[in-house]
């Protein structure tokens, strides 16, 4: 019902689309109202809140489009036609955009109250060939990683808050076993770091703390005390930023530390990462089946790698940048990865 004089009422009612300007910070409410407005998009102080005072002053009803979706439908069906889908306390059906290490991805509309295993096996079809689902991060860049084990709970806002997730917008990117949850987490709160719009301090410093302790780890060069750092910092970023972003982006980092502690220790004492990702962590040998074709030496950047005809080839890694290119291009397997 748009335009003007809408059903003989005298109401009018008209709608403009904006195209925002791509900032993550957008999400929150009032960060979105202001990027309406023209300004830079960047929380405001709650109260007021945008029901009361929101765009030029007007009181605003924001909202996702998937909750303004569902408005027409219950008008036109019923509250009962509603709750008939979902668990009588999540009402309807939720999108979520299936991601990463699965093998269907792409949209998918699924009643509340499904459980992640359902949603990742008989819709997603599982892990591709030859892997095992690791984890599911739920709810976006912000949102929290649920392991494996913990995929039989029903998807429902307060079953995934207990868990360290979150519904989001709907956002479930898949991990699996070639996944390196600490570089997974360091990823997400690089995102997030660089979206803080740095109105607020907890936010635009404390992120880029926790974010440099990360990159220490997942270089070797961590501190068992590092762990300790991070859970410090992350429960002073949630409860001490203005806005939404802030007060979850720690939540990568705090769940993987929850579940999955002992690749962190593993990166931190061993030096190694168990997956095999974090690229300082790498050392690329020769195997005794090496055939001396010398397609690695070939091909290596650097170079690093010597060797002549008849002899088993091998590698300076003093000198190696840890490319991979070795390991990928030999014909005979016979370049490891440890």
């Amino acid at each position: 019902m748009l335009g003007p004089n809408i059903l003989g009422t005298g109401k009018d009612l008209h709608v403009e689309i904006v195209q925002g300007a791509g900032a993550f910070v957008c999400g929150e409410e009032t960060a979105m109202i202001s990027s309406i407005e023209g300004k830079r998009g960047m929380a405001r102080n709650k109260p007021p809140y945008p029901a009361a005072h929101g765009f030029h002053g007007h009181p605003t009803c924001v909202n996702n489009v998937e909750t303004f979706a569902n408005v027409p439908l219950i008008l036109a069906n019923g509250v009962d036609w509603f709750r008939g889908v979902g668990t009588p306390s999540n009402a309807g059906t939720k999108i979520f955009s299936l991601s990463g290490k699965v093998r269907n991805t792409g949209l998918v509309e699924v009643p509340m109250g499904i459980t992640l295993n359902e949603l990742l096996h008989d819709i997603g079809g599982g892990a591709p060939a030859g892997s095992v689902i690791k984890a599911a991060q739920t709810g976006g860049p912000s949102g929290g990683c649920i392991p494996a084990d913990r995929m039989s709970t029903p998807v429902d806002y307060e079953t995934l808050r207990k868990l360290g997730g979150m519904m989001g917008s709907g956002g479930l990117v898949v991990t699996d076993s070639g996944t390196c949850m600490v570089n997974f987490a360091k990823f997400f709160l690089g995102f997030t770091q660089h979206e803080s719009c740095g109105k607020c301090i907890p936010c635009r410093e404390g992120t880029k703390r926790m974010l440099e302790i990360l990159e220490r780890i997942t270089d070797g060069k961590g501190k068992r005390e590092d762990m300790d750092e991070l859970r410090h910092l992350a429960a002073v970023i949630s409860r001490t930023s203005a806005c939404g972003l802030g007060q979850a982006a720690p939540q990568p980092v705090v769940s993987t530390l929850r579940y999955f502690e002992h690749e962190y220790i593993s990166h931190i004492v061993d030096t190694r990462c168990m997956a095999g990702v974090c690229r300082s962590l790498l050392t690329y040998h020769i195997l005794p089946n090496c055939r001396s074709c010398g397609l690695c030496a070939r091909k290596c950047p650097v170079p690093c790698i010597s060797g002549s005809k008849g002899e088993i080839y091998v590698i300076d890694n003093d000198r190696c940048i840890k490319c991979g290119e070795c390991n990928r291009v030999c014909p005979f397997g016979a370049v490891a990865r440890t």
